[in-house]
């Protein structure tokens, strides 16, 4: 079957509608997780930092966070542009890489050499389906 037939019914992890039925059974598109596990609630949800990438007007903004959805809701931007797995560490080696174009804070101009970077790390994926395979890899590991 096509990797985009609708699951019986939303994944568990991440929500989302489509998924491939395989010889373990149905498995969720956007992360992977298997239809019918379920994480356990006695663990805490593994950390996974990100760098992340956002656009607002000309500018790019290259931050970090553990809690994605909180701290992006509360960083003005209009786009979403990656996730990038890893830290603290990680968003300054690229704030060190890009400092020439830096405006300001954690801002540089949007200028084709970030952009292409945004591009790779990115991998074409939408950025929330990568965290949410991130997370169902971390569950899967522990």
């Amino acid at each position: 079957m096509a990797p985009d037939d609708l699951l019986p019914a939303p994944c568990l992890l991440c929500g989302a509608p489509r998924g491939s039925r395989g010889h373990d059974g149905w498995r969720c598109a956007a992360c992977g997780w298997r239809v019918g596990d379920a994480p356990d609630p006695d663990l805490p949800p593994p950390r996974i930092d990100i760098v992340y990438y956002v656009r607002w007007r000309e500018r790019i903004k290259i931050g970090t966070s553990h809690r994605p959805r909180q701290r992006l809701a509360a960083v003005r931007h209009e786009e979403l542009l990656a996730f990038e797995r890893g830290g603290r560490d990680l968003e300054q080696q690229r704030h060190r890489e890009f400092a020439d174009l830096r405006v300001g804070g954690e801002w540089f101009r949007a200028d084709a050499r970030l952009c292409a970077h945004i591009l790779a790390v990115g991998e074409g994926a939408p950025p929330w389906e990568s965290f949410a395979r991130w997370v169902a890899e971390a569950y899967r590991d522990r």
